[in-house]
């Protein structure tokens, strides 16, 4: 048995989950936010029967039960960088009795965003690796910054725990030419390696192997529409077991409209906008990042659940409404002419695990292709279910994500 810390860094937080392998036995989950503040905020959940080392004082944080009978212990408290954090992590594991000692972690696998053409499945860590995310942090400026420095600083601090790069692009590196290159210059993709790279593979991954063992599919006969829709979403396209295609492009910018994102806009019109109003490169994909998508159009949230609380009321509410449904709903038809056969579609993440209309207004409009929607089994929140009917040409189902199972089986298989 090995514990395996999978880790998700981002510019200002920090998720994990700790994991017993093989057994893949889920030991603690949490998140530390607002790092580089004051007020950073760090929450762990763990298991009912451990008990901590030592008595934590209430200066130190508190614990409480859960509604499923674990543990929950909180704490605000000054942090000023990754590697501190860290250090705060690693310290309260020990002392809640999570763990007895750091070198009981053997391996920490950690998320990656961006891998370009160089890695196209889950490596070891060493200098190489580390220079090759720094450089493709053009791909993914929100991104691969965060991760690296989380990388870093788990490796200065367990520096004999196996260190696992797992790349949320490397999953669509199966993809064909034709879907992959922009109708520009070929010389830019020579050069610069402009081109799709995709995004929230490692999700697609899980769902896509998951749904095979629900349906009893061959993950190489298997044909699917994946949906990880969340505040960032995508769509990808799977044949025979592989991606095929997806929604996000050289960047996690592209497809979709998102929660803050624009998703597809004609690159003129970002020039047009962005002569008048006079803003820089650097603004200009602010405001393509930071303030579109529903944020954008509704001007009031960029959470779908606040919109659809107030679109009966709120026109701009309800038109972002509209546009994310169809814009969801336009590239779902395109996958299925690409493919041809379908064999699941499949929702996961924050908005595809509990919006059960967003759900039902996909599967509708997919009658065509003869899929026909159980509106009662729809009727469900967070947990894997069969959406459509017995007679259903084509199986919907709700699969939870699991992108931290899927970094601890990578560590596990590279160890």
């Amino acid at each position: 048995m090995s514990k395996i810390m999978a880790v998700n860094a981002g510019s200002s937080s920090l998720k994990f989950q700790l994991l017993e392998m093989p057994e893949e036995t889920v030991l603690m989950q949490g998140i530390i936010e607002r790092i580089g503040q004051d007020n950073a905020e760090i929450s762990i959940k763990y298991g009912k029967d451990i008990e901590p080392k030592r008595l934590i004082g209430a200066e130190e944080g508190h614990i409480t039960l859960t509604k499923n009978g674990g543990q929950k212990f909180e704490h605000e408290m000054s942090i000023k960088d990754h590697d501190q954090a860290i250090d705060v992590l690693l310290q309260k594991l020990t002392d809640l009795g999570i763990v007895k000692d750091f070198n009981e972690i053997t391996g920490v696998g950690h998320r990656v965003v961006a891998g370009g053409e160089w890695f196209n499945h889950s490596v070891v860590v060493n200098d190489d690796v580390l220079t090759k995310i720094d450089r493709l942090a053009d791909y993914a400026p929100l991104h691969n910054p965060a991760n690296a420095m989380g990388i870093r600083a788990f490796q200065k601090l367990l520096p004999d725990a196996l260190s696992v790069a797992v790349f949320d692009t490397s999953f669509h590196q199966t993809m064909p030419e034709k879907n992959y290159l922009y109708s520009i210059p070929y010389e830019y993709y020579a050069r610069y390696g402009a081109r799709k790279y995709g995004a929230h593979g490692t999700s697609h991954r899980y769902v896509t192997e998951r749904a095979t063992k629900k349906l009893g599919i061959p993950l190489d006969e298997f044909n699917a529409i994946s949906f990880h829709l969340g505040a960032g979403a995508s769509i990808t396209a799977i044949k025979n077991g592989k991606s095929y295609d997806t929604s996000m492009g050289f960047t996690p910018l592209a497809g979709l409209t998102m929660a803050t994102r624009s998703g597809d806009v004609d690159p003129s019109l970002v020039y047009y906008i962005q002569e008048r109003e006079g803003l820089s490169n650097e603004e200009m994909l602010s405001v393509l990042n930071k303030k579109s998508g529903l944020l954008g159009v509704s001007t009031i949230s960029s959470d779908m659940r606040d919109l659809e609380e107030v679109q009966e009321t709120n026109t701009h509410a309800k038109l972002a409404l509209d546009m994310f449904y169809d814009r969801v709903i336009r590239y779902a038809g395109q996958y299925f002419a690409e493919l041809g056969r379908v064999d699941a579609v499949i929702f996961t993440a924050g908005i595809g695990e509990n919006d059960a209309v967003t759900r039902a207004k996909v599967l509708e409009s997919l009658a065509f292709a003869g899929v026909k929607l159980d509106a009662e089994a729809n009727n469900v929140r967070g947990k894997e279910a069969i959406l459509t009917t017995d007679d259903s040409s084509v199986a919907g189902l709700l699969i939870p994500t699991n992108e931290e199972l899927m970094i601890a089986r990578d560590v596990e298989a590279l160890r």
